[in-house]
């Protein structure tokens, strides 16, 4: 099944995702707010963001951003400066260090496996299978993805390709949402990272109720939307056609950028 969700709007009375683009996510669940690879600006480097800045009420109030990993596009330092110096920073181990030299001091590291509260909600590290490494001179942490834990269940992914763990975190209890990447910025994709086929078997391996894409239609580089306008918008409907094939009891919601989904108990 494909949804199309309705556009956001200020605050969730009830548990709400909202993909803000890229691999940035707006977590509301349990009254805590959580922001994934916060990606805000409107340029990074040679990749500008299609569709508009981002509301700021999407990165108000959070209590925390989760970081996946190293990479230019996931741990953004002038997006980071843009949440409230209150926010608490959730990284990888090997990140702490970077973080805090360039100011920002309220930084907790993770390893896979290993879990931090706040408020009624548990964030707990685990794999993923990508490079920690940030160009071009470091450092180097994990990357991670991260189970949120609370009235329900969300995983997100990071930046990923599949590996043979995913299996057990569908095993550990049952999974409301999978937040699973489904291409990148750019027309091709490198190594460590899901396309719409391999997304959907992770699908299958995890067995989630509810799967949303991300990872894709946000960022491009510069002209590239004119050029190849097809790699924007056709991931996430072909992940939605292979899941249909390789896990069909899953419903596949399809959110874009800047659009928010209820998630109904």
């Amino acid at each position: 099944m494909i949804a199309l969700a309705t556009s956001a709007s200020i605050r969730a009375s009830e548990p709400r995702l909202t993909f803000v683009g890229h691999s940035t996510v707006l977590i509301e669940l349990d009254g805590v707010r959580l922001l994934t690879d916060p990606l805000l600006r409107h340029r990074v480097a040679h990749l500008r963001r299609l569709g508009g800045a981002v509301d700021e009420q999407l990165y108000r109030e959070v209590d925390a951003a989760l970081i996946s990993h190293l990479h230019w596009d996931h741990l953004d330092l002038p997006s980071l400066r843009l949440l409230d110096p209150a926010t608490r920073l959730i990284v990888p181990r090997g990140a702490a260090r970077l973080l805090r030299s360039l100011g920002l001091r309220h930084v907790v590291e993770l390893g896979v496996g290993e879990a931090h509260a706040i408020g009624p909600v548990e964030v707990v590290a685990t794999p993923a299978n990508h490079s920690g490494f940030r160009p071009p001179l470091g450092p180097r942490g994990e990357a991670l993805g991260f189970l949120v834990r609370g009235s329900q269940r969300i995983y997100f992914a990071g930046d990923t390709d599949l590996f043979p763990e995913m299996a057990d975190l569908g095993r550990l209890g049952a999974l409301d949402v999978a937040l699973l990447p489904v291409w990148g910025w750019g027309p091709t994709l490198g190594a460590g990272h899901l396309d719409p086929r391999r997304a959907a078997v992770a699908l299958r391996m995890l067995r989630p109720r509810l799967a949303m894409p991300i990872h894709w239609g946000a960022l491009c580089p510069f002209g590239m939307g004119w050029l190849r306008p097809r790699f924007l918008a056709q991931p996430p409907r072909a992940f939605a056609d292979h899941a249909a094939r390789l896990a069909p009891a899953i419903d596949v919601t399809v959110v874009g950028p800047g659009q928010s989904l209820a998630l109904l108990d």
